[in-house]
């Protein structure tokens, strides 16, 4: 029973925190992919990095800097540029510089985020970036204190703080391991262990094709969780999707396809 619970608890938090990243920021500010309501946008810009630890602002901008210049010298997180497994300090650096070039109003930053009509996030401009972390620290603790449930604790802080690893398997293996749909100009790949882990965001070959699609899935074996969560959301009247942007799905069988190559 307690194993269950762990289990629950990792998997509610870490749903929260894929959500916010993967829909809001990425599907719906990113790439307006998703419209997101007035009253969700709010929220988003508001509260969103109390439940992910990254300003929205920021993370649109690195984003949109990504695609801008996809495995290039100035793609900020490329593992053409980090390698496999530097690509996650590599992002870290990035954001932090991100941040302080939106801070300094740089254009070389806020060229790219001038559609978003609110500042960085209070805690940031204040300093005060760790704020997000000690909440969900504090939460994970007065669950492990009173009850002894340290596994459940840490379960809970792991589910809501695991972007950084969220963005290491998408940025390093999204471009480096997998095979590709579409003919780009970049290195990006379709992952499937990372697109099952992190609501269909290691279709990066497929996304970086058609990045104004909210269904990052082509093929009919491919699997993205985040856009049943859309779909959900907008049943819900948080968003709209934008289905004239959909990337459809591939009609025919794959061994007859001209556009799979395989890597």
């Amino acid at each position: 029973m307690y194993i269950t619970a762990c289990i629950v608890v990792f998997l509610v938090a870490y749903l929260i925190n894929t959500t916010t990243i993967s829909v809001l920021y990425h599907r719906g500010l990113a790439h307006q992919a998703v419209q997101l309501s007035p009253r969700t946008r709010l929220w988003v810009a508001r509260l969103g990095i109390w439940f992910t630890g990254l300003d929205a602002k920021g993370w649109v901008c690195m984003h949109r800097m990504h695609h801008a210049h996809s495995d290039t010298p100035l793609d900020p997180h490329s593992p053409v540029n980090h390698g496999l497994f530097g690509v996650l300090l590599g992002q870290l650096r990035s954001y932090e510089k991100t941040l302080r070039g939106l801070a300094r109003n740089n254009p070389e930053y806020t060229q790219h985020v001038e559609d978003l009509d609110f500042p960085v996030s209070s805690i940031i401009r204040h300093g005060v970036w760790y704020l997000p972390y000690l909440l969900h620290l504090v939460f994970a603790l007065l669950i492990a204190i009173p009850t002894g449930a340290w596994a459940l604790a840490a379960c809970y802080f792991v589910g809501m703080m695991s972007h950084p690893v969220e963005g290491w398997i998408v940025n390093s293996l999204g471009h480096a391991v997998g095979g590709r749909n579409f003919d780009t100009d970049d290195q990006s790949r379709n992952n499937h262990l990372a697109a099952w882990l992190i609501m269909g965001e290691g279709y990066q070959n497929n996304h970086h094709s058609h990045p104004r699609s909210a269904k990052f899935s082509y093929r009919r074996h491919e699997i993205d969780p985040g856009y049943f969560v859309c779909r959900v959301l907008e049943k819900l009247g948080w968003l709209e999707i934008d289905r004239a942007s959909l990337i459809g799905t591939f009609p025919a069988d794959e061994n007859t396809a001209t556009s799979f190559v395989q890597i």
